[in-house]
């Protein structure tokens, strides 16, 4: 029997809501063998970051050979990637383990505000690693830094998508979980948009949901699904997992990565 595998190259969660805690119980949930390569460790609750802990750069990509010269994978995603030591040396050895589809999340600020890319890691991102992906999934506030514009309508996120794709990704999708009336999220595959409606979700869990998402369409892709489907199940997966929220602490509500039909 083959079992899709998939790996995440991101931070360490403490409160299980985000990071490779969330990317692995998504993987998890598609039947994908998750693995990991831990870049940065935080202390970090419902309440918020308390602190974080960046892992030696050497040492992420000793993870990264470890897992791929043994195991492989049918898929890779970054998440938080710190600083821009970091992302240098995961664009490095995902240029030298070429063949899997790359996910980017360009995580660089959290659900509570905090900081989690350096201003200096930026410009590496942009130059080295987003030329590797196959698909960058920015948020709202992440695609107008990346695009260098404001983001706050449907009509900007397909020109912000635009823009980030002539950095060098081959698909952009610019998620709408931010926008005012709807969640539409808008794909850009350097000649067609594609846009996923969804309507908005009101619920108390924020917390994870850009991990969750890009783990899901990592997981897909693991799978062999094409880009659009992946995105499709993915987006269905972390509407319900939102519409599910359990509360595990006294902050920020905790996704419900294990589908309510599974769940015991």
């Amino acid at each position: 029997m083959t079992v899709p595998k998939a790996l995440t190259i991101a931070g360490s969660d403490s409160g299980g809501g985000a990071g490779i805690q969330a990317d692995l119980k998504t993987f998890s949930a598609f039947e994908v063998f998750g693995m990991s390569a831990v870049t940065a460790v935080t202390a970090q609750s419902s309440l918020g970051v308390l602190g974080v802990l960046d892992l030696p750069p050497e040492f992420v990509g000793r993870q990264i050979d470890a897992v791929l010269d043994d195991l492989g994978a049918d898929a890779i995603k970054t998440g938080m990637l710190a600083t821009k030591d970091i992302v240098g040396t995961v664009a490095g050895r995902l240029r030298a383990h070429r063949g899997a589809p790359v996910v980017v999340d360009p995580v660089m600020i959290a659900s509570s505000g905090d900081p989690l890319l350096q201003p200096a890691a930026r410009e590496v991102l942009v130059r080295e690693l987003l030329p590797l992906a196959t698909l960058v999934t920015p948020n709202l506030h992440e695609a107008a830094v990346l695009a260098d514009m404001a983001v706050d309508s449907e009509a900007d996120m397909a020109e912000a998508a635009r823009r980030i794709g002539a950095l060098g990704p081959r698909h952009v999708l610019v998620k709408g979980g931010h926008l005012k009336d709807a969640a539409t999220d808008v794909l850009w595959d350097g000649r067609t948009l594609t846009r996923f409606p969804a309507p908005r979700v009101e619920g108390p869990a924020t917390h994870g949901t850009g991990c969750t998402y890009s783990a899901a369409i990592a997981a897909g892709l693991a799978h062999g699904r094409a880009l659009i489907e992946a995105i499709t199940e993915a987006k269905a997966y972390v509407t319900a997992a939102i519409r599910g929220a359990i509360q595990v602490g006294r902050g920020a509500a905790a996704l419900r990565h294990v589908p309510q039909s599974r769940a015991r």
